[in-house]
């Protein structure tokens, strides 16, 4: 079986994320699409699973309940989506709490146990329209709830800008300079009731849904794990079977920090066996027991996953295949 592409749904409290998950689904239905969800929220009661559970057979449900995947329930996200994986899926759709940072979510599909399953194909942030100024005001807002929104924004792929029936043409005009002083490059698509054009955002050449089935239905299997992503964020994996030092690793690190989000791997080096972790310029190593192929992820918006290939096989001599 190929790698599952991945469709995160991203967006603060409220903005829309479960109308959208539901238009998914009922899409999947029409298109005879297997998909799976793996739904998060913070407090313990479940508002939005009863509801998506009854459009989706097989129990190709989880629900991550009383926290949130990127922080305090991020170790348990590696075995929810194992679960979810092993129902065999042609999709597989990631609703986030409302307080969420995507990022960290993309940092958990790079896990060892779930790089070769998966590949994060798109992240789509609902923007609340009505509310997204008020987030954003500092004054107005906590600032961590702040950043948090801003993140959303900034690594999406698509922008669902929600709920325009309740702003004014003026406000609309406020909300798309915000919006564009945090990502100036992907598309945004004006909306209420998160209604958008399904199979243009999902169902399209470019989209990982449409080429995963009739990949599957023509059984080329294979082709599927050098499939690249149509996500700006970018995840690379380098494999490491030589002797390097820590300090070699963070000097080839520092080489490409302006474009990574973060970098993380198991590495066994000359100091001994390690998880590494980086995140923005401080780089941590722990101590492993870890036993598996040792190997270096990195994260980033739009990374030039060649030509850091290049740099690693150069840098430790390591033979890497480079997708054309």
């Amino acid at each position: 079986m190929g790698k599952i592409p991945v469709y995160i749904v991203s967006g603060f409290l409220g903005s829309g994320k479960t109308t959208l998950l539901k238009r998914l689904l009922h899409t999947c239905s029409e298109k005879n699409i297997n998909p799976a969800v793996l739904m998060n929220e913070i407090g313990k009661t479940d508002t939005d699973g009863e509801s998506i559970s009854t459009m989706l057979k097989n129990s190709h449900l989880e629900k991550l309940l009383d926290g949130c995947m990127c922080c305090n329930k991020k170790n348990e996200v590696t075995d929810y989506l194992k679960t979810l994986l092993s129902r065999k899926p042609d999709v597989l759709f990631i609703e986030l709490t409302g307080v969420a940072d995507p990022e960290e979510v993309v940092d958990s599909l790079t896990e060892p146990d779930l790089l070769h399953l998966l590949y994060l194909e798109k992240v789509i942030t609902i923007v609340d329209a009505e509310n997204v100024l008020a987030y954003n005001n500092v004054f107005e807002s906590d600032r961590d709830l702040v950043r948090t929104t801003r993140k959303q924004i900034n690594v999406a792929d698509t922008l669902i800008i929600n709920k325009t029936d309740l702003v004014s043409e003026a406000k609309k005009k406020k909300v798309e300079k915000l919006v564009r002083k945090e990502n100036t490059t992907s598309p945004m698509i004006y909306t209420t009731f998160s209604k958008v054009d399904i199979n243009e955002l999902f169902f399209s050449n470019s989209s990982g849904i449409k080429r995963q089935k009739i990949t599957r239905n023509e059984e080329m299997q294979n082709e599927n794990d050098t499939r690249p992503s149509f996500s700006r964020i970018k995840s690379i994996s380098l494999p490491l079977t030589t002797q390097a030092t820590t300090k070699q690793i963070e000097k080839f690190l520092k080489r490409w920090k302006n474009q990574l989000l973060r970098a993380k791997g198991y590495l066994s080096v000359k100091e001994g066996t390690y998880l590494m972790q980086c995140v923005m310029n401080r780089v941590n190593w722990e101590p492993s027991t870890f036993s598996g192929e040792c190997y270096l992820v990195m994260i980033g918006v739009n990374l030039n996953a060649e030509e850091i290939k290049q740099d690693w096989e150069k840098s430790f001599k390591e033979p890497i295949y480079v997708e054309k």
